[in-house]
């Protein structure tokens, strides 16, 4: 995962405090709430963030940023700390060594035993429109 000399982590910050500041200011506090947390957690002065979790926190304005952001923080040879997006992937599903595939005559048999409750179903109830020229053949004329 790290190789020798990085420190790879992962984070969610919370940024709920950011509401305690004016509102013209408050993704500016963000910003610096990001920064502050990854020099106390990570212990460097020198940190940097990413274009996209940038475009990520001022994605709606200066007055509206996101409540918390999951984010992945760096920690190179030299110290240097780089804070980007964590994008959580999906682990690949093992395949199976042999895959077994259905003959071709199954899957026909399959498809018409699914429609044919489907088609069962339509001939025991009778439309809406149906139902009230029933209802209307059936009242006598006043």
């Amino acid at each position: 995962m790290a190789a020798e000399g990085n420190l790879d982590r992962v984070y969610t910050i919370d940024l709920g405090k950011a509401w305690l500041t004016p509102q013209y200011k408050r993704t500016d506090r963000v910003v610096n709430m990001i920064r502050e947390f990854a020099s106390k957690h990570m212990k460097s002065d020198e940190i940097k963030l990413d274009q996209d979790l940038n475009r990520q926190i001022w994605s709606r304005g200066k007055t509206n940023p996101p409540r918390k952001v999951r984010v992945k923080m760096v920690k190179d040879e030299d110290g240097a700390v780089t804070i980007s997006l964590y994008e959580d992937l999906p682990a690949p599903a093992e395949k199976p060594a042999e895959v077994e595939q259905p003959a071709p005559a199954e899957e026909p048999a399959t498809t018409a035993a699914a429609e044919e409750p489907a088609a069962a179903e339509a001939a025991k109830e009778p439309a809406p429109a149906e139902e009230k020229q029933e209802a209307k053949a059936e009242s006598p004329d006043k």
